[in-house]
């Protein structure tokens, strides 16, 4: 067996390890860095545009981000968080952009206004405190309200076109949202990766052994097409495999993940690809989540820009599944069970058992019964239009919490082991769209050296405000925001929808 050496070994090849891979890159170019991914392209499975919302989440939109506490406030911590991480994504592909590194940004990101829209009087009440909780703050200082019905027209005029008018509506709006094609970046940055002579990027390549080699790793190497088998000494291993990261930290057998374990949820869209009625909608609008659903099932309506054409996608529709993977087994779950997890498992089933019906009713609903929901949004939708599309598979975070018993997250985690040589991303929302900020945690944690010194000078050069707040600086918010848009290009009045570029012409 062939036996070789890499400093950095990245398990996966999604929008994560790319990104954990450009960092490591561009702060010290002398590390080797070997990315391994088992299917025949980078971003095919969570980061691939059909498998994800696409909607850089900033907490514009996402009513989940901003639940109402029961004295009436409305708790903000999350979605400001939230929009300061991806603050800082935004920053990092703008200096990818203007260094080369990173093509015209139409290729992976566009302007998508974020809106919230509501129905009834409460619902209309909860969103305008909310308005009023996050504009105070200067991240939300351009989100507009309205419950007026000639503005509400002119921002959703294919969901108000036709609607009743004595129902109360109210929406807010950011108009620098945006549409990320996590896929597509994720190749464009691995193109890059690929041309430097310190990266190795391993296609059709699967991990079947992890176990520890003194203060490094070993690794077990299986190419699928060939058969051949390779065993690799790693000094510092992430695991950024979505679904496959529990698996892959079992296999490792590290103390730090005993008790974890996954619940997986499943996901559909309905999908319409006519351009034309997409670049009229032009908007991300969500609204509230059924009571009991997930907050992966907030429904909204979305335009999206993918291999270069505008589409509209509705849901999404989640459901339950056994599956780790979109390409996963039906016994995944069955496998990941363990003697120090079961309990754990045993106490979210019986305390979610509300939602897991909830989600097997979802899974079982006919194209009829989503197109009913589609209607609240679309009352004038043409059904022959529309058709559903599989979406990708999420696995949230089973963890004992303080008394040791087994809480379900539904959020990201990253987790190390003691010794910094390893480190994993576990969870979903809000995800890729946070991929830069959870990938400069995991280099702070376990490769501290690399934001020290010239290393950190390096790093406040491709991202302003690391080791700043933008909560606070109100200053450099302005500075760093009108980089952003204006290299992404963001500015919705400059912004041009109708000329699109396909993500293929670039990397195919």
């Amino acid at each position: 067996m062939a036996s070789q050496n890499t400093d950095i070994l990245l398990i996966g090849g999604g929008v994560m390890s790319v990104t954990l891979a450009s960092l490591i890159s561009q702060l010290d170019g002398s590390r080797s860095i070997t990315l391994v991914e088992q299917a025949g392209q980078l971003g095919d499975e969570s980061s691939e545009a059909w498998n994800n919302a696409g909607t850089g989440h900033a907490g514009y939109c996402e009513l989940n981000y901003t639940p109402q506490q029961a004295d009436g406030s409305i708790q903000t911590d999350r979605a400001l968080a939230i929009n300061e991480r991806f603050e800082i994504s935004l920053q990092f592909w703008s200096s990818l952009v203007e260094r080369g590194l990173l093509p015209d940004p139409s290729h992976f990101i566009h302007n998508v206004p974020h809106l919230s829209w509501v129905q009834g009087k409460d619902a209309c009440d909860f969103l305008r405190r909310r308005h009023a909780a996050l504009q105070s703050h200067p991240l939300f200082g351009e989100m507009e309200f309205s419950e007026q019905p000639e503005t509400l027209n002119n921002w959703l005029p294919l969901i108000m076109g036709s609607r009743p008018d004595n129902t109360p509506t109210a929406a807010t709006k950011v108009a620098h949202g945006s549409d990320v094609n996590f896929g597509a970046l994720t190749r464009l940055l691995g193109e890059t990766l690929s041309k430097q002579a310190n990266t190795d990027i391993r296609l059709g390549t699967r991990v079947t052994g992890l176990k520890r080699n003194g203060k490094g790793w070993r690794v077990t190497l299986k190419h699928l097409e060939s058969g051949e088998t390779t065993e690799l000494t790693a000094g510092f291993v992430f695991i950024g495999a979505g679904g496959a990261a529990l698996s892959l930290l079992q296999k490792a057998g590290v103390p730090e993940a005993r008790g974890y374990g996954g619940f997986p949820v499943s996901g559909l869209w309905l999908a319409c690809e006519n351009e034309s009625l997409a670049l009229d909608h032009h908007a991300k609008v969500y609204s509230q989540a059924p009571v009991g659903a997930p907050p992966m099932s907030v429904p909204h309506l979305d335009t999206r820009f993918i291999d270069g054409k505008p589409a509209l996608l509705f849901g999404p529709f989640a459901g339950f599944t056994t599956r780790f993977l979109k390409t996963g087994g039906i016994l995944d779950l069955v496998k990941s069970v363990r003697g120090h997890n079961l309990r754990n498992l045993l106490d979210v089933a019986v305390a979610n058992w509300p939602l897991t019906r909830y989600l097997i009713k979802e899974a079982l609903s006919s194209r009829d019964a989503r197109l009913d929901e589609l209607n609240k949004f679309l009352p004038d939708h043409d059904p022959e239009q529309w058709h559903l599309r599989r979406a990708g598979q999420r696995v949230q975070i089973i963890k004992p919490n303080e008394r040791n018993r087994g809480t379900l997250e539904f959020g990201t985690e990253v987790l190390n082991t003691e010794d910094r040589s390893l480190a994993a991303l576990l969870g979903a929302s809000p995800g890729a769209s946070t991929c830069v900020s959870a990938m400069l945690d995991v280099i702070e944690r376990c490769l501290p050296e690399l934001v020290t010194g010239s290393h950190r000078q390096t790093l406040q050069t491709l991202i302003p405000s690391y080791g700043q707040s933008l909560l606070t600086d109100r200053s450099l918010l302005g500075d760093v925001r009108q980089m952003t848009v204006s290299t992404l290009g963001l500015n919705s009045k400059s912004s041009h929808p109708s000329k699109l570029t396909s993500e293929r012409s670039v990397y195919s």
